[in-house]
């Protein structure tokens, strides 16, 4: 599966808080830098928020994929969050994001990003999937909820 190929359980947060949207981006982009430190903390950040700004990443459902590509990003990176409280996200739907699956790829890693992007979109697509994520208490169980067969 290619979604195992982007995240480990040292980059997934559980029940991790985040006042808004821009807090939640700050957090993952801080995130991300820590556990790949050729990748910039701000840097992440401001192209996350220039990502936002060409439209939402909010899918609805309380789920959003927020993605970007790197010039310092060697191989995609996924990291997963699940926050304590959802936030406004301004979502497709309107309603508030707490699960969320960011994804950095190499600049030039164009076909790449979309499929990963089309098997998040898909997981994320099931219902019981949402559930058994949002009752799940620990980044070990969410990655492998998260990196299950189909």
């Amino acid at each position: 599966m290619i979604i195992e190929k982007v995240i480990t359980p040292e980059r997934i947060l559980c029940d991790a808080q985040g006042a808004s949207k821009k807090k939640v981006l700050e957090l993952i982009a801080e995130s991300i830098s820590e556990q790949v430190p050729a990748i910039n903390g701000k840097d992440l950040f401001n192209s996350f928020v220039c990502r936002e700004k060409l439209g939402t990443t909010g899918l609805g459902d309380g789920i959003a994929l927020p993605h970007c590509r790197s010039k310092a990003c060697q191989e995609p990176t996924g990291f997963m969050v699940r926050l304590a409280e959802p936030v406004n996200y301004d979502a497709v739907d309107k309603q508030p994001v707490d699960l969320l699956f960011a994804l950095v790829v190499p600049e030039e890693s164009t076909q790449e990003h979309l499929n990963i992007l089309q098997a998040l979109a898909e997981r994320f697509h099931s219902s019981e999937l949402l559930a058994s994520l949002r009752s799940a208490t620990t980044p070990q169980q969410l990655f492998e909820l998260i990196t299950a067969p189909v």
